[in-house]
């Protein structure tokens, strides 16, 4: 049963894409003015929608921040909205001129952006990503098929539904977006194997299930998600500037990928930074979790495990460790990040070069939160996820990552 359900969604998304591909700007923007203005006009079927998931989570035991991620109210739905209206904002990824040339025999070779075509999402427990990642596709002329966790299916299905209506009063057929509204593994397993109708995979959410669609899916997998990330203390660092900007990485939204999760200091100012540090994380009562030098330098720490290094949190929950220079740091991460985003802290313009050159990860900065690692705050719009692979993608994977190529060749009679 479930292939003939999926067998017809990938049908319909195929029978979708050959329109969207080759709609106008101006449709594919006035479809997405339509679905902001519908979130909006549908907020309080949205939010009613939602409530249903959130009294489902607490009863199933949800933890609070899994909780945070699945919460939608009037202010965050109006967020979507103004995402939505963000992309209307940013130039076709369309049939853009990547590059050219004639060759001697007279033929005008052009490389030519083309949307991938169809695009399956499998997320979890974030009902925005329905939104975020439809818009995304609809821009970029790419079908979705949507396939969220069971945790947020009420507001998954809203949210489609708003969707789809706005894509009939748009002219463009509703199945340019679908949500598969089983959300059973098998589905989800099958999802991975419809390579006949499923150009590319894009899994979002934690380290369980991207390393599951990697390992199973027969469908090519853009993979997005778990975030390890680490900020460096170095020895030249203004202590102030660090507490601030742990407090912000660590605290501002603890659910999110690039929420800090691992904390680096150089053992010259161990002592004053974690006291500092410390103070400013009190303040959430964030457990810290830490080495031996760590717990010499301030009390009530856990004691960390190599596992801890290791462990995305998404919770009030950091893990700290002192090292003796910035080799060690770098090497640190380079073990156990997951190539997400790193942070050095430092007025020493030589360290931050070294730390930039040297931490391979899809974002790396100077003096500066990792919450900043995201499509909206790196003027992309909107974004499906955070590649931490190297291939296609790495960063946010925004409306030019959700396009191929294709050469197009014009001649006037050559034969070869």
């Amino acid at each position: 049963m479930d292939n003939i359900y999926l067998e017809n969604i990938g049908k319909n998304a195929k029978n979708a894409e050959k329109v969207l591909s080759v709609a106008s700007s101006d449709n594919k923007n006035k479809a997405l003015k339509m679905i902001a203005d519908a979130l909006i006009a549908s907020c309080d079927e949205i939010v009613a929608a939602n409530e249903i998931d959130i009294a489902n989570g607490r009863e199933n035991g949800l933890s609070d921040s899994l909780l945070d991620r699945l919460m939608l109210n009037r202010e965050r739905i109006e967020k979507i909205a103004s995402a939505v209206c963000e992309i209307i904002a940013l130039d076709d990824p369309v049939g853009k001129t990547l590059a050219g040339t004639t060759r001697p025999n007279g033929l005008k070779i052009t490389k030519v952006s083309v949307p991938l075509g169809v695009i399956a999402v499998i997320y979890e427990a974030r009902p925005n990503v329905t939104a975020d990642a439809a818009a995304l596709c609809l821009k970029s002329g790419n079908a979705v098929i949507l396939r969220g966790g069971k945790e947020a299916i009420n507001s998954n299905k809203a949210i489609a539904q708003v969707m789809r209506k706005a894509l009939i009063q748009a002219n463009l057929p509703e199945d340019c977006i679908q949500l598969i509204e089983k959300t059973d593994r098998e589905t989800a397993n099958e999802l991975m194997r419809l390579n006949e109708y499923v150009d590319v995979l894009i899994p979002r959410g934690g380290a369980g299930l991207i390393n599951a669609v990697v390992k199973n899916s027969t469908v090519p997998v853009i993979r997005t998600g778990e975030g390890n990330c680490h900020i460096y203390i170095d020895k030249d660092a203004d202590i102030d500037m660090a507490a601030e900007i742990v407090f912000n990485a660590k605290t501002s939204r603890v659910s999110v990928c690039n929420a800090c999760e691992s904390l680096l200091v150089h053992k010259d100012i161990a002592e004053f930074a974690l006291i500092a540090i410390k103070e400013q994380l009190d303040k959430k009562n964030v457990v810290i979790i830490g080495d031996g030098a760590v717990q010499g330098i301030i009390p009530d720490v856990v004691p960390a495990t190599d596992e801890d290094w290791a462990t995305e949190y998404l919770d009030y929950k950091i893990s700290v460790k002192v090292v003796k220079d910035i080799d060690e740091a770098i090497s640190h991460i380079a073990k156990y990040s997951t190539d997400h985003s790193e942070s050095i802290i430092t007025q020493n313009y030589e360290a931050a070069e070294k730390f930039v050159a040297q931490v391979n990860s899809s974002a790396v900065y100077v003096n500066a939160s990792t919450r900043f690692t995201d499509g909206g705050e790196f003027g992309f719009g909107a974004e499906i996820g955070i590649s931490n692979q190297k291939l296609h993608v790495r960063g946010p994977v925004g409306l030019p990552e959700l396009t191929s190529y294709k050469y197009v060749i014009r001649g006037n009679g050559q034969v070869r």
